[in-house]
């Protein structure tokens, strides 16, 4: 199904008179095939995504984990953070309504760990994307889940609601008003639409950028010099690529065609993964909004945990794959 998106490029590179063999070539197919597939991929799948997100409120994931135990919880609150909001900024309002409906502590931080870190769209790309695959994509899910349970685990473990800055306040009962199902799929499919094309709005600027860094790391980066710091050979490449990741800022879908050069240029999958998942997990506005609901010594260990997690799981993907 995805070939399209290569014979299009293919089309669109003979159309110009490139070769496809050049730098400047590859870079421009490489260009064309993945913004074409992005976009599209990005309107279908967040278009769908929507349609759940609509049905969702804080007091609804309340009443659902009432009565389960912790690690169920745990782990739903990462699905839920799979399928929620794509870059770091955008997953806190969602955090601090379920911090003042109550949701327990632990809950929430596995939630604000997978929301950024784990996105169903980047799973996607990586599986149709060359030099990743089915296998890629499934341990960057698994290895993210991971990631998101313990950390949910570690906080309950350390009693760090302690250390909150942020009082909660139950919220306000949602509206039980009565609609028809026809008019009801119409206000949902109104909201999907203008939700995505809204969303499409406001990232197409970093998904342009960040295609035009993987496509000139595909056509021009020489491979000598990914593989001198970034390379299998390099033990401090995992640490590296934790660090120079993480005050960056920018989504999933503007982060992963980088990635994809990268891999494809022969960095290491657990080394590219860790740069993917500090970028989306780690950011200066992130931290800057988290000041608001949680105490330094909260963010602190939230930052350690998450770069030195980052670590293990690229060592460890590295030693396996």
């Amino acid at each position: 199904m995805l070939e399209v998106f290569t014979w299009l490029a293919d089309w669109s590179t003979a159309q110009m008179g490139l070769d496809v063999n050049t730098h400047f070539g590859q870079a421009v197919h490489f260009f064309i095939e993945d913004i074409t597939k992005i976009f599209v991929l990005l309107y279908v799948l967040v278009f769908v995504i929507s349609l759940f997100r609509a049905q969702l409120s804080a007091e609804r994931v309340r009443d659902y984990l009432s009565g389960k135990k912790r690690w169920y919880g745990y782990l739903m609150a990462v699905i839920l953070g799979t399928v929620t909001p794509f870059c770091s900024c955008s997953s806190i309002p969602l955090f601090m309504g379920f911090l003042a409906a109550g949701i327990p502590f632990g809950i929430t931080m596995a939630f604000l760990v997978s929301s950024p870190l784990i996105s169903e769209i980047a799973a996607i790309m990586l599986v149709g994307m060359k030099g990743a695959g089915p296998l890629v994509a499934l341990v960057y899910v698994l290895s993210g889940m991971v990631i998101g349970v313990l950390g949910g685990w570690l906080a309950d473990r350390f009693h760090l609601e302690n250390w909150l800055s942020f009082k909660p306040v139950p919220a306000p009962p949602a509206c039980s008003c009565r609609q028809s199902i026809k008019q009801k799929a119409k206000e949902l499919v109104w909201y999907a639409h203008h939700f995505t094309w809204d969303l499409i709005k406001s990232i197409w600027l970093y998904v342009v950028l960040g295609l035009v860094a993987g496509a000139a790391i595909h056509g021009y980066v020489p491979v000598e010099w990914l593989a001198k710091y970034l390379g299998a050979q390099n033990p401090w490449a995992v640490p590296l690529a934790s660090v120079i990741g993480a005050p960056l800022y920018a989504n999933h879908v503007g982060v992963v065609p980088v990635i994809q050069a990268l891999l494809l240029k022969g960095v290491p999958v657990g080394t590219a993964l860790v740069i993917l998942m500090s970028i989306t997990a780690i950011s200066l506005p992130e931290i800057m909004m988290l000041k608001k609901v949680l105490s330094w010594k909260i963010i602190g260990v939230f930052l350690a945990y998450l770069i030195v997690a980052f670590m293990a799981v690229g060592f460890l993907i590295n030693a396996i794959l």
